[in-house]
């Protein structure tokens, strides 16, 4: 234990003084702390070293320059990247800054101002003067200091030149990429301009295409309907032998000419979307019971039977145009059907009702179920040589049915028959019954009845003047407005005979004029209630649409004397009804 004198005596370390650290102390005090010192020193010559070599082996270039004069100090890296053969060389040559170092002397001047404010620039990009006269591109670090009133820089120099290559290389990239994505932008835009031209082209080809085909089908009904009208006349007249089977040949030729021209016309307004369709509710039964019995006689001929489903769902569609649909499906089904039934039946789904023709025919392969609804395509069937479609049906149904929005579905195995559908919306509730194409059951006798006949074709005044006094009607013809005016003006004077009781008017006259003015003008002379017809070859939905707003019945052209008989039945009985 230390006594309480010890304890009061300073220690030696207690009294050391800073002369004793470095020497000018007593000896035994330099004795003491030498080897401490010795220790401190040689580390500090260790970290000078170190420091020293990290100078002088830097990747990037340093300097330690006055910023009024020159270069102080330098490392090889700098001396290197500027040209120079040594740091010293750097160092004697390197004399001011502002024009023998750095490229701008105005830039230098900037960089000044920015380190009086700020001490430090950090990858700041520049131009620094080569020993050769060049200049190299360089990215710095500067640290600024004042140094007993003078401005002094530490920086750090990176070789910037490969970078900026590559940066420049890169945005020279980027512009030939842009230029090269504007000119194919450019050829694009050219390609799609052209494309739009030849998509217009055909489009026009093809609206060219069907209005030459309409006008053409149009001029070829007119000869037609003439032809029809006589051959009509003459198979009435029940000829015998030879006379009655070439008749009956030329008739049969004339109905698969009048079914092509009709496909082609419909297939031409379909392609043209000059179809509206004219969708109201009805009953199912309303279409469903006429379309039978118009195909049962058909059937019976084939020695088929055709068997109707009776049906009390009610439907919303078009009458004429879904009609249309189930007649082909009908009319295919018992011409590939050799022997059975055919059945027209209907299944309820909900929302949807799904009007189904089964027949047990030859079957259709799986392969082949898409390409009947192309066109020109037909399966073969049983009645070898005789009159064929040219396979336009199923067409025109996948084309009506999409202007309807209605589905179309076929199944069918080989050898044991087929089924085509068509699925259409369902009404609940009470709705009328479908406008139905079934005029008046014709009369026993036509004989008496005065006719106006109205057509600007010679040959179809001819043929229906042969039909109509074959039926015992008394005919007048005429080839314009005026001269049907001045027919019923004459037969209405004094000794002349009675006006007509109904007029037949072709709607396309001569010089732009139509038989609606035909029919206006009559029944301004002899009453609102004159019955009037009109025949045309004119389907088309605004046409078809004008006569539904005047009231007035349409035969189209070819004629048939089925319906001209019903259809004259049909006037007489309306104008003896009392209104």
């Amino acid at each position: 234990m230390k006594k309480r004198s010890d304890q009061n005596k300073p220690s030696e370390h207690a009294s050391a003084t800073f002369e004793d650290l470095i020497g000018l102390g007593s000896q035994s005090a330099r004795k003491s702390y030498y080897p401490e010192l010795e220790r401190k020193m040689h580390e500090l010559e260790q970290e000078r070293n170190r420091y020293k070599w990290l100078f002088e082996n830097a990747l990037h270039g340093i300097f330690r320059a006055d910023m009024t004069g020159g270069v102080l100090a330098a490392n090889p890296a700098i001396a290197h990247l500027c040209g120079y053969d040594s740091p010293g060389q750097v160092i004697d040559q390197v004399r001011d800054l502002a024009t023998e170092l750095f490229v701008d002397p105005g830039e230098f001047a900037e960089i000044r101002q920015m380190l009086l404010a700020s001490q430090r620039l950090t990858g700041y990009e520049t131009r620094l003067r080569c020993r050769n006269g060049g200049t190299v591109d360089v990215a710095m670090n500067i640290l600024f200091k004042q140094v007993d009133g003078g401005e002094i820089i530490e920086a750090f120099v990176a070789d910037y030149t490969e970078r900026k290559r590559a940066r420049e290389r890169l945005q020279q990239l980027n512009a030939e990429l842009e230029q090269r994505v504007a000119e194919r932008t450019e050829e694009l835009l050219e390609l799609n301009e052209q494309l739009r031209l030849a998509r217009d082209a055909a489009h026009e080809a093809n609206r060219s295409k069907d209005k030459y085909l309409a006008a053409a089908s149009h001029d070829l009904l007119q000869p037609m309907n003439a032809a029809r009208l006589l051959v009509s006349t003459l198979r009435e007249r029940a000829l015998e032998g030879q006379d009655g089977y070439l008749i009956e040949r030329v008739h049969l030729a004339l109905e698969g000419a009048e079914d092509l021209l009709t496909d082609l016309l419909d297939i031409s307004r379909l392609d043209q979307n000059a179809v509206r369709p004219d969708l109201a509710e009805f009953s199912l039964q309303s279409i469903l019971q006429p379309l039978a019995a118009e195909l049962q006689s058909v059937a019976a001929s084939e020695g088929l039977q055709l068997r109707l489903a009776p049906s009390r769902l009610n439907i919303r569609s078009d009458s004429r145009l879904l009609t249309r649909i189930l007649r082909n499906f009908l009319s295919n089904a018992l011409r590939y059907t050799e022997r059975g039934t055919v059945l027209l039946g209907v299944r309820n789904r909900g929302d949807r009702v799904s009007i189904q023709v089964w027949d047990s025919g030859t079957g259709i392969a799986a392969s082949k179920l898409e390409e009947i609804f192309c066109e020109f395509h037909q399966l073969p069937d049983h009645h070898a040589g005789e009159r064929r479609g040219v396979g336009l049906g199923l067409a025109i149904v996948d084309r009506i049915a999409r202007v309807l929005e209605h589905r179309v579905e076929v199944r069918s195995s080989l050898g044991k028959g087929s089924m085509f559908a068509v699925e259409v919306p369902r009404v609940l509730g009470k709705v009328a019954a479908a406008a139905s194409e079934q005029l008046s059951v014709p009369l026993d006798s036509l004989a008496g009845t005065r006719v106006l006949v109205v057509d600007n074709d010679e040959g179809v005044l001819l043929s229906m003047c042969a039909l109509l006094e074959q039926w015992g009607c008394e005919l007048s013809v005429a080839r314009d407005c005026e001269a049907a005016l001045a027919l019923c003006q004459a037969n209405g004077e004094e000794g002349r005979g009675p006006a007509p009781q109904l007029l037949l008017a072709d709607f396309h006259l001569d010089l732009g004029r139509t038989g609606l003015e035909v029919v206006q003008a009559l029944r301004q002379q002899l009453g609102a209630d004159f019955p009037a017809a009109m025949i045309t070859a004119d389907r088309s939905a605004d046409t078809l649409q004008l006569f539904r707003e005047q009231g007035l019945p349409v035969l189209p052209k070819p004629v048939r004397p089925g319906k001209l008989r019903a259809l004259l039945t049909h006037l007489l009985q309306q104008a003896e009804t009392p209104r």
